[in-house]
């Protein structure tokens, strides 16, 4: 396990840092679900005249500028640290999605939330950087569902928060309070993170560790193509609740907009639940000498199936009966969070690439959030109800399972081109180990 001094000398910081870390993810999603909350307003939607296909892409907008910066900001973390990076962006987002309130016009909202999205994108990049450095195996299932609950958790109380905020008062003042209200977190961030901006002989160490895993070595493994599946195909699913739901219990459930709240508290809350004692499981089962891939992948595809009951939901003429498959597919879902998360993104890939691969691996997240939310816009367009968006969620959450399967197994991991570099635990030790190897 790679543990920096400063570190060692403090025990129990990681958590703290880890628990700052998913409240970080916990208030990014917050701000990203608010848009969802507003989508279920009549008075948000006649205000900016949208149609269900400008919904959609109103709703896709962040996730294109998200995507776009996955792989910079993990080069980004990956050379100068997490601290400063994922600070500067926090203050930006926050302050952008409280701009969201005061915006009149289409075309400035969807600016801003390209903003928020660019801003957003540091986050799982810097945060899996930070897991790489400080969590073995057996600890990085637990981590990851403790961590994961931040990003279900953000839409579980965001969105009830939100319509309650709209119901006192307005779209607009919502906007404001849960952007401003986010700024409380970087207090404790400034204090409690060690400052890990790297000096310049760190810096060059990183720039030959991260040269060892090179672009085309991720992108010729199967591995890293599998993870770019499931990424999707999960993501697609948790995207459409985060978007869409609130939409859907109103329109066609029947719902008030605070009952539509509820529920979507309920949904995440499950999966949550699930991700985290799933990551637990899991790891207890790896500490017992089972297959860490066999493991994950066994939650993974098992995660994936339990989710296509969402279809069951979607064709059950009874409203209470929709709803519980609603809060029952997405929490089953919650199998394969922590699981996928520690073996595509670092049980499967080289600690040197951890940023690289995790940028590349959110483009594909970020591209299911665009394309889940503009897709299920026009799908509801064409079918006047919400069977096609769910169908849609069906056939890729299959593709998922499937993925999961046949593609991730670790003979097909990504390759590395210094075999004895990589092979080297401890960053601050890189270049005494490269002196040594010079010298024999």
């Amino acid at each position: 396990m790679e543990i920096t001094r400063r570190t060692r000398a403090r025990p129990g910081r990681r958590w703290a840092i880890l628990v700052l870390l998913a409240l970080g993810l916990m208030i990014a999603q917050v701000d990203r679900t608010s848009m969802s909350a507003a989508f279920a307003d009549h008075r948000f939607v006649h205000e900016f005249a949208l149609t269900h296909v400008e919904r959609g892409w109103l709703g896709s907008a962040m996730f294109w500028s998200y995507g776009l910066l996955q792989m910079p900001m993990g080069w980004l973390v990956d050379r100068y640290g997490v601290k400063w990076p994922y600070a500067i962006c926090f203050l930006l987002w926050c302050l952008a999605a409280a701009v969201t309130g005061i915006v009149t016009t289409l075309s400035a909202l969807i600016l801003v939330r390209l903003l928020i999205g660019a801003a957003e994108s540091v986050v799982v990049p810097a945060t899996y950087r930070y897991l790489a450095n400080h969590f073995d195996e057996t600890c990085k299932g637990t981590a990851l569902g403790l961590y994961s609950i931040g990003g279900k958790m953000g839409p579980a109380l965001g969105a009830p928060i939100a319509a309650w905020l709209i119901a006192i008062g307005s779209w607009k003042g919502m906007f404001v309070v849960t952007g401003l209200a986010g700024l409380i977190w970087l207090i404790p961030w400034l204090l409690i993170l060690d400052n890990d901006f790297p000096s310049k002989a760190e810096l060059a160490v990183a720039r030959r560790r991260a040269a060892s895993v090179p672009l085309g070595n991720l992108l010729s493994s199967p591995v890293v193509w599998g993870g770019l599946v499931t990424n999707f195909c999960y993501s697609y699913f948790a995207f459409f609740c985060m978007t869409w739901m609130p939409a859907y219990l109103v329109e066609q459930r029947g719902l008030s907009l605070q009952e539509s709240g509820l529920y979507t508290f309920f949904s995440f809350a499950g999966i949550a639940i699930v991700a985290a004692l799933a990551g637990w499981a899991a790891d207890r089962l790896i500490a017992r000498g089972h297959d860490a891939v066999l493991v994950r992948k066994s939650f993974i595809a098992g995660g994936f199936v339990g989710g296509t009951t969402v279809l069951l939901g979607a064709l059950s003429r009874s409203p209470q009966m929709a709803l519980f498959w609603n809060v029952v597919s997405l929490s089953l879902l919650g199998l394969v969070t922590a699981n996928n998360l520690a073996l595509v993104k670092l049980t499967l890939i080289p600690k040197q690439a951890v940023g690289l691969n995790t940028g590349l691996q959110q483009v594909a997240t970020s591209l299911a959030g665009g394309v889940s939310a503009s897709l299920s816009g026009w799908l509801l367009h064409v079918g006047h109800s919400y069977t096609l968006p769910m169908l849609a969620i069906f056939a890729f959450l299959l593709l998922g399972a499937t993925s999961a399967i046949v593609l991730l197994r670790r003979k097909w991991a990504p390759r590395v081109n210094d075999i004895a570099y990589a092979h080297t635990l401890d960053d601050n030790a890189a270049d005494t180990a490269q002196r040594m190897t010079v010298e024999r």
